[in-house]
Formats: structure tokens, sequence, C-alpha cells
């Protein structure tokens, strides 16, 4: 299994970067890895929410269907993404600052099936393409709230 860590920083409230990064086809806005992403299900946002993502494997598009399985605004959502060649889970926690917000990601990825022989080496590909996502969050984070945001 391969593991990120990465921590971001935003002039964004708690609030309106929990509901950005919880509302997780917006991750095609800043992970240059999703092809497309888009919501699923319809109502309110929170657990069982699904968000089917095409992201890009070996030059494929590999589509997964991540559901919110742990919800607790502002603070932390987990999402969490199984098909027979990946298992992929993502923690967000948000937490105020004296200027915005903090950002902790942390995301898990195992292989399954025929690619698990990828595992033991797959931790420093793993960190390049969290790095290039995280760096772009960045931005989208430093600059004005979405106004799908917090309306």
């Amino acid at each position: 299994m391969a593991t990120y860590r990465a921590t971001v920083s935003s002039t964004w409230s708690p609030g309106d970067v929990f509901e950005y990064l919880a509302t997780f086809s917006n991750a095609a806005e800043w992970d240059p890895g999703v092809l497309s992403a888009e919501r699923r299900d319809a109502g309110p946002l929170g657990p069982g929410s699904v968000f089917h993502l095409v992201v890009q494997f070996r030059g494929r598009g590999l589509p997964l269907d991540y559901e919110i399985v742990a919800f607790d605004p502002p603070e932390r959502v987990r999402l969490r993404a199984a098909s027979a060649q990946v298992v992929s889970e993502d923690t967000i926690s948000c937490r105020p600052d004296g200027s915005g917000t903090v950002v902790d990601y942390h995301a898990d990825l195992r292989m399954r099936g025929v690619y698990a022989v990828v595992n033991p080496i797959l931790g420093p590909m793993f960190q390049k393409i969290g790095d290039r996502a995280m760096a772009r969050l960045a931005g989208v984070l430093a600059g004005p709230v979405p106004r799908t945001v917090g309306r």
C-alpha cells in the first residue's frame, strides 16, 4: 500500500474549504490525474454521497466510484473507492488557523489483482502524483471561493 500525506493552507473559511473538498467531483479542477468527475446522487452532501471519477492509470482512464464513508463538517471527510484493480481511501481534515484554514490530506492506495505486484514500488509514483495535485489544490485555495460554495 502507498500512503500520501500533505498539508495545504487557504484563506478560505473552514466551512468553505470543507464543502469544496467534500464535493469530490471538484477534484477534476485541482487533481491533474482526474480526467473527469461527477456526482452520482442527489440530495444533501453527506454519508453515502457518490462521486464517479475517471483517473489516469497507465495511460488509460480508470473509473472509480468514491463514496463518502465518514462525514464530520466542517472538520473531516473520508472517501473510499474500490474496484477490481484498486482500493483508494482519502481523508481530508480542515482546521482553522489565524488567517483561514489548514487542510491535512491523507490518501492510501492499494492495487489489487494482477496489479498488486506493484504495491511495493507504488510509493514514489504516488508521492509524485500527490505532490502535483496538492500544488494545484494550493493554487485553487489561494484564489477566490467559487460561487458554488457556501450557497
